[in-house]
């Protein structure tokens, strides 16, 4: 080969080398969405709304979890299951994604905001960049949600729930019961819990560092709560907010002697314990209290009932998705 000519050969590779990392400096940053419960990955909610974030973000690659490829089968796995194999599955399924392998953010619908935070703080890698979750439990719920009149699979799971929430078999088999927080009953809790305990790392003795190091790693952390949630019980729960311990009186004291914008609201004579007077935040359990306060913690409202989006989406979409790698 001439020299002219391995001249051009090499001029070309570094053109197309260069090409290539200008394509992808250019390219959305990819998208993992996981539905909530009572949908699946691929449902026709899920399809037009992936296509919507298309429309928003031209050119950008979107995930929808899955937990079984058939869409009845995902369906189910919302209602029974073990959340914490759930979550190891997930982190299975995005790490052998070569489209995500530089990271990407993240939108959580309901239940499957807590279980991608739940993927931050254990696994996280490929990394999420900005996290938004819509009308999500972080702080569990206090009653198990009432179920559509003609869904009999949600009035099963609830009933077999309120029946024994707190046993073996609910424990590691309805995933709802796996986020069922009764502040009536917080130490049963704390003894019979798997998932909400270890994700919130509430448990004393067996804190991990690394769900802080992890967590603190998000650049947003974007919490969508719906003002006339129903649903979640107390809806201040996709704030991080709870209902009150009845025998936490530090909390309380600190609670009705707070001046400042951080007052107690009441939730149908409940006192809610919002974010920053949780011990959770107060102690830094996860990473929550550095997020905030860097400024990267996000307080958004949607409008409406539970999941009831509308176009609550789509600025929230438009600043914390699909920015460039």
């Amino acid at each position: 080969m001439s020299a002219a000519l391995c001249r051009a050969v090499l001029f070309l590779a570094l053109v197309s080398s260069s090409l290539a990392v200008v394509i992808k400096a250019t390219k959305p940053r990819p998208l993992v969405v996981w539905h909530g419960l009572g949908d699946s990955h691929s449902s026709p909610g899920m399809l037009e709304f992936v296509s919507m974030i298309k429309d928003v973000h031209p050119g950008i690659f979107v995930h929808s979890v899955y937990i079984q490829p058939e869409l009845e089968d995902d369906k189910k796995a919302g209602f029974y299951g073990n959340v914490d194999e759930q979550v190891a599955f997930v982190s299975e399924q995005l790490a052998e994604i070569p489209e995500l392998e530089d990271g990407f953010d993240a939108i959580g619908f309901s239940q499957g905001g807590q279980f991608l935070r739940a993927y931050v703080e254990r696994y996280n890698s490929p990394p999420v960049n900005n996290l938004i979750t819509f009308g999500s439990q972080h702080m569990g719920i206090s009653d198990i949600p009432v179920c559509g009149r003609f869904d009999i699979l949600c009035q099963i799971a609830r009933r077999a729930a309120k029946g024994a929430v707190y046993g073996e078999w609910a424990q590691t088999n309805l995933v709802q019961a796996q986020y069922f927080r009764d502040p009536r009953n917080y130490e049963r809790y704390l003894e019979a819990n798997h998932f909400l305990t270890s994700i919130n790392n509430e448990r004393p003795d067996s804190r991990n560092g690394t769900y802080i190091k992890n967590f603190g790693s998000l650049n947003k952390l974007v919490l969508v709560l719906f003002s006339q949630d129903k649903t979640v019980v107390p809806p201040e729960s996709s704030w991080f907010g709870s209902e009150a311990i009845p025998e936490d009186d530090a909390t309380l004291k600190t609670l009705y002697n707070n001046e400042g914008p951080q007052q107690e609201r009441l939730s149908d004579e409940k006192v809610i314990i919002p974010m920053r007077l949780q011990p959770l935040y107060l102690e830094d359990w996860i990473g929550l209290r550095q997020l905030d306060q860097r400024g990267d913690v996000i307080f958004e409202t949607c409008e409406g009932e539970h999941m009831q989006i509308g176009d609550c989406w789509k600025p929230l979409v438009e600043k914390f998705a699909g920015g460039h790698m």
